[in-house]
């Protein structure tokens, strides 16, 4: 698997470093490293770790460093999030775009996002090999920082090829037989002519629609059951309902 690290840049809130460390760990990465922060202590503060909810691992392997240099050392294509395209600098796409298309190329990437307030300065812009922009609402475009890197890191671990989901933990159930269905067809029909909604004498086409309809959703065994105690208790209560 290629190395991959997401780099924020002076960001100013700690509960975002904590969620951002937890976005991470979710699509299963976990090299973090915060240039400048505003707090020198912001990985080990009492709201980072909150937030983190569990990844306090990603946290205590982040790294704080001075200069974007330093974050991007190693790496062989690093890619900056931007919310507007720039009229100069490295050309613009959609993470999903430009990951697929990258993956397969093996490279050790780099995503760098910039201050909460601000947003990335040109110059850490310029250097990138491309720039990331995700199609947000054109009415409002404000991703929170933490929620903007769990929509890179997601794209990039699909890119990667994703994880296997498991399994379902029980079988799907089997269709019943045609002969069950058969009969509460047949259930039905006594029951819809005993609530006056059936005319014997001018069906029409209304059984024959619903054995399509039931034909199509399959019923289970349970589910028929269930479909005949309903046109059971149709007929009670007609029954009842007779002077």
């Amino acid at each position: 698997m290629p190395t991959t690290r997401f780099v924020l840049i002076q960001p100013s809130h700690a509960g975002n470093v904590g969620a951002a460390a937890r976005a991470l760990k979710v699509m299963g990465f976990e090299d973090l490293v915060l240039v400048n922060p505003r707090w020198s202590d912001v990985l080990e503060r009492e709201e980072t770790i909150e937030r983190a909810s569990g990844a306090v691992d990603v946290l205590r392997n982040a790294r704080v460093v001075d200069s974007v240099d330093q974050a991007v050392q190693g790496m062989t294509h690093v890619l900056a999030t931007v919310m507007t395209p720039r009229d100069f600098g490295p050309p613009t796409a959609t993470p999903r775009e430009h990951l697929q298309a990258i993956a397969p190329a093996g490279h050790s990437v780099a995503f760098l996002f910039g201050s909460e307030r601000y947003g990335m300065r040109n110059e850490d812009v310029y250097r990138c090999h491309a720039a990331l922009r995700i199609p947000v609402s054109p009415h409002y475009g404000s991703l929170n920082l933490a929620a903007a890197l769990q929509v890179i890191a997601y794209e990039w671990r699909i890119a990667l090829g994703g994880f296997q989901t498991p399994a379902a933990a029980t079988p799907a159930a089997s269709a019943a037989d045609a002969a069950a269905v058969a009969g509460m067809l047949q259930h039905w029909q006594e029951a819809l002519v005993a609530i006056g909604f059936l005319d014997p004498a001018a069906p029409k086409k209304l059984m024959p629609r619903l054995n399509q309809l039931f034909n199509r959703a399959q019923p289970t065994p349970e589910e028929v059951h269930i479909l005949r105690g309903v046109a059971k208790a149709m007929l009670e209560t007609a029954k009842k309902a007779k002077p």
